[in-house]
């Protein structure tokens, strides 16, 4: 699944999963389609921003067990984490709070 979020300043696209958990994060059930009204924005982003602060302050993953899939990581890139897929969306919500506009999203 992809989503699309949109304001009045422009439009961001993102994977499922991720565009899930930061609506999880922004205190939404996650469900899509959906909205942010523009007067709810502030503390849906402060409470994106503790969700994104908690994570990092957790465990990082465990590495691969067997020599095997050490050597596969070592040829694979990084995962992204979801702290830098946010960057973009609170970008987009702090556009949309200084233009008083709403969050909305549905899938893209």
């Amino acid at each position: 699944m992809i989503v699309k979020f949109s304001t009045r300043a422009g439009a961001l696209t993102m994977h499922g999963d991720a565009a899930v958990s930061l609506l999880k994060a922004l205190g939404h059930s996650g469900t899509v389609p959906g909205a942010i009204l523009a007067a709810d924005l502030p503390a849906a982003l402060a409470s994106l921003r503790r969700a994104l602060e908690q994570q990092a302050h957790a465990a990082p993953p465990a590495p691969p067990a067997a020599a095997e899939d050490a050597e596969d990581e070592r040829e694979r890139e990084p995962p992204v984490s979801l702290r830098m897929r946010a960057v973009p969306l609170i970008e987009m919500i702090e556009t949309a709070i200084a233009r008083d506009s709403d969050l909305m999203w549905e899938r893209g």
